[in-house]
């Protein structure tokens, strides 16, 4: 099997991108992701982060390409884990990362990266690390409108992203 197989076997799972470190751990040197990306079958994304060129976008694409570029210990936070799930009509202009790792990469504009140092209760949606539904709700009362909270409460509950605890729970917060 060549390196663009096994690249592309990788990527294919992971929303279409391979970072260098992944590559390197399935014994691929950086350097042939370069050669790759010259001869036109991967695009450089950002700093060690490719995507394959021959793949099917889906709307949860710039989520995985955010945590990505971010690094391993990334979570899509607040808002932008509403906007992932269609909840409470909000569609942030940026996507916002949280990380407990400081990080003095150059990001797109679209991305916004938090540090905290508390444990956010990490989840995964569609594979993409992400907080959990219930405190990305928490997390929003401060900017976005209570109806709306409301109403991504009833939905979330009801595509089955929060319990019925957690539905009343976070009811109860809103008050």
């Amino acid at each position: 099997m060549n390196n663009y197989n096994i690249v592309y076997e990788h990527a294919a799972d992971n929303y279409g991108l391979i970072t260098s470190a992944k590559a390197k751990m399935l014994g691929i040197p950086n350097v042939e992701l370069v050669k790759l990306a010259h001869r036109g079958k991967l695009q450089r994304v950002g700093y060690g982060v490719y995507r394959i060129l021959h793949y099917i976008p889906t709307p949860y694409d710039k989520y995985a390409e955010a945590i990505a570029l971010v690094g391993n210990d990334a979570a899509i936070y607040g808002e932008s884990v509403l906007a992932m799930h269609g909840l409470a009509l909000v569609n942030p202009v940026v996507i916002h990362v949280v990380t407990k790792i400081r990080n003095r990469k150059k990001m797109p504009k679209n991305i916004k990266v938090l540090f905290s140092k508390k444990d956010i209760n990490k989840v995964n949606y569609e594979g993409i690390p992400s907080q959990s539904v219930y405190y990305a709700i928490i997390t929003c009362k401060s900017t976005v409108m209570a109806e709306r909270l409301l109403e991504a409460i009833n939905e979330a509950e009801r595509q089955g992203l929060i319990s019925e605890e957690d539905s009343r729970n976070a009811r109860m917060s809103l008050l």
